[in-house]
């Protein structure tokens, strides 16, 4: 196989996984959606039922990352510390030196068994953004306007 023809099934897989992850994207907004009757009658049950759909999300990005692009993650901490991962609550700091550091989040994430009910602090565009926007919007993340005094109390 030569370079051009290499390059042509990179692009058309490439295409396929972004149509795939897009579509059922798309499809899980709309169950997210359909929890709204839901949520005025239990809000844990909302709750629930949208992070295990938010699972269904993120974990397409966590398999893209870990298969696809060969890209590795890693974890440095101390040995004693590590059990309780995924055992209680954390505050993470990613430090935004890359573009996909949020994916990684994710792998981390998903390592420690709490991929759907994790939460991030995000930019309030970001929420206007189709699937992952919509997604986080269902999972009650905060977005904020990077104004302090406005984002204290949503951050509180």
């Amino acid at each position: 196989m030569g370079l051009v023809e290499w390059l042509k099934s990179q692009v058309v897989c490439s295409l396929l996984i972004g149509y795939v992850f897009l579509g059922s994207g798309l499809l899980v907004n709309l169950l997210q959606l359909c929890t709204l009757p839901v949520w005025w009658f239990n809000k844990q049950l909302a709750r629930t039922i949208n992070c295990r759909l938010a699972y269904c999300i993120s974990s397409q990005g966590v398999a893209l990352l870990d298969w696809w692009s060969g890209t590795r993650c890693t974890l440095y901490t101390d040995p004693k510390m590590f059990p309780v991962y995924g055992a209680e609550n954390a505050i993470v700091v990613l430090n935004h030196n890359f573009e996909i550091d949020l994916v990684c989040g994710w792998s981390f994430c998903e390592r420690f068994c709490v991929l759907g009910s994790s939460k991030v602090l995000v930019k309030k565009e970001l929420a206007y953004v189709p699937v992952i926007g919509w997604m986080w919007y269902f999972l009650e993340i905060v977005f904020c306007k990077r104004k302090w005094e406005e984002d204290r109390i949503k951050v509180r």
